[in-house]
């Protein structure tokens, strides 16, 4: 499997491609997206980190052949759902490439299993993750099952994480728990909510990191229920 390649001392012979014009498996998978970069954004705020990249469905480029493969319209690999780079500069990006990048590739990653690929993410990825990027942690979220696995990797391999009493897996990337979480996402429409499960983050008290854009209206919102179950309790 190629190695990445962290230099161009030559400007490409070929453009480089940032968007197959292929949108994700389903509305669940794209809102999941977004719910990750949000609230990972704002759990990096909490926690005074700004040198960070959170994104996803866009292309990660690892190697000189595989983006001669891509421009030659082999979108054999396009990038992970969602990934994380930590300790990067903070600036627009069309899509992830390495050797611009003083050769990092993501330090975690997240797949939303599907029937259609499955089997990709539990293999083919599994081992590019793994062996070429040397991804630190890999995560799956099944929507059907609801169910989150991770994977730390040792050497060449990957080892499941243990959960924890509550189903949350720890994530020493980014110092986080994940884990599944029933409630509304408010990401296209601020004034509309899609109820579902979907994966969170969580600090290690056990508190649901809130997503950044609508933080205040959360915090707020469970201001007012914490006052009401006060005034409940005092016959108010």
């Amino acid at each position: 499997m190629s190695q990445p390649a962290f230099s161009a001392l030559e400007p490409l012979p070929f453009e480089l491609v940032f968007d197959d014009g292929e949108p994700m498996e389903n509305n669940a998978h794209a809102v999941q997206l977004q719910l990750l970069i949000d609230v990972t954004h704002r759990a990096m705020w909490e926690s005074g980190r700004t040198e960070f990249h959170a994104g996803g469905n866009n292309f990660v480029y690892y190697s000189m052949e595989q983006a001669w493969e891509v421009a030659s319209g082999r979108l054999y690999f396009r990038g992970p759902d969602f990934f994380f780079v930590d300790q990067v500069p903070r600036r627009p990006r069309k899509g992830w490439v390495s050797w611009e990048e003083g050769g990092r590739l993501p330090d975690l990653i997240l797949e939303m299993l599907s029937p259609t690929t499955e089997k990709v993410d539990r293999t083919t990825k599994m081992d590019l993750y793994a062996r070429v990027f040397r991804t630190r942690e890999y995560f799956l979220w099944d929507f059907d099952r609801l169910l989150l696995e991770g994977y730390r990797l040792e050497g060449d391999r990957y080892q499941p994480m243990q959960p924890d009493s509550q189903g949350r897996l720890r994530s020493e990337v980014l110092g986080f728990d994940l884990g599944a979480w029933h409630g509304p996402a408010w990401i296209v429409y601020p004034h509309e909510s899609w109820d579902s499960d979907w994966v969170r983050l969580f600090d290690s008290d056990g508190r649901l990191i809130p997503q950044g854009a609508l933080a205040h209206a959360e915090e707020a919102q469970a201001e007012l229920k914490r006052l009401r179950s006060l005034l409940g309790e005092r016959g108010e």
